[in-house]
């Protein structure tokens, strides 16, 4: 079995929940505390094995290109005023990954950047990672489905346990059979299902272990819900030939930043964890709800 080695990131989307924001910078840039959000998830791969990360942008998104780049006159700027410690953590940043960058062409869907990328990924296996959510967990969300992935030899998806069940209409949600400790396979995938009819409480968070064979069914695939190439269609033709897994990731907090409510939230969890900040932050936020 060929090793996983190369991670494709959607981040062609518009973004317009965010508007006017996004008119300029890239949604897949905005912030989380002290980093785009993207450079989480470009960090996960990374810490799962991934060597080269292929990133499929639109016209609008040149500003994750140059962050991914050095900055030579900003490294000057820093070494020339002693900052070696911020030089070296923007100097890491270029050396993440080896990154290639691809225009997307063609239909609008979300399975479109996919097929893209096919004359990068060849007859590989690779991962595929949504540019706006990331799920942080003990062990990197990736190298959990790897893992899975190279145990059992099949497609793998992955998900995270919702408590609250009235959100289930929110996500794709997989009807599954446990096979073993947080993996299961999976018969059916609904998108947006009513909590009345989820077939479980597992909610799809962004992230694909697939074998080469999608790119034949992507091309063959007609457009589907609003006349667009869905990713997720795909994946289901995949799952009649081949069979389908899910991995619940275990420990994993799911962090949704393509709304406006739920990227507030993020930022809020992932200031709380800040060690250099977090304490002053709670008392801040305890100040608040006081005052309200």
């Amino acid at each position: 079995m060929k090793k996983i080695r190369k991670a494709v990131i959607p981040a062609a989307g518009y973004g317009t929940r965010f508007l006017p924001v996004v008119k300029s910078i890239p949604k897949e840039m905005l912030p989380v505390v002290d980093k785009p959000v993207i450079q989480y998830i470009v960090e996960e791969a990374v810490a799962s094995g991934i060597e080269d990360i292929i990133i499929v942008t639109g016209s609008n998104k040149r500003a994750i290109e140059d962050y991914f780049d050095h900055s030579l006159e900003l490294e000057h700027y820093l070494e020339k005023n002693g900052k070696t410690e911020q030089l070296e953590q923007i100097k890491k940043i270029a050396r993440l990954a080896n990154f290639i960058y691809v225009r997307q062409k063609g239909p609008y869907g979300n399975g479109t950047p996919v097929l893209n990328a096919e004359h990068i990924i060849g007859d590989e296996p690779f991962a595929v990672l949504w540019g706006d959510q990331f799920t942080s967990a003990p062990a990197p969300r990736l190298k959990q489905l790897i893992d899975v992935f190279e145990k059992h030899n099949k497609p793998v998806i992955s998900a995270v346990r919702i408590e609250n069940k009235s959100h289930l209409s929110r996500y794709g949600v997989p009807a599954v059979e446990k096979i073993e400790e947080y993996v299961y396979k999976v018969s059916k995938l609904i998108e947006k299902p009513a909590p009345e009819e989820a077939p479980s409480d597992l909610a799809l968070d962004g992230a694909y272990v697939l074998p080469p064979e999608i790119f034949e069914i992507l091309h063959q695939l007609k457009p589907g819900k609003g006349g667009e190439l869905w990713l997720a269609d795909a994946i289901d033709i995949l799952r009649e030939k081949q069979g389908l897994l899910c991995c619940e990731v275990e420990g994993g907090k799911y962090h949704d930043c393509g709304n406006v409510f739920e990227f507030l939230k993020t930022n809020i969890e992932t200031g709380l964890l800040r060690e250099d900040i977090k304490e002053e932050f709670r008392r801040y936020l305890k100040e608040i709800v006081e005052k309200n």
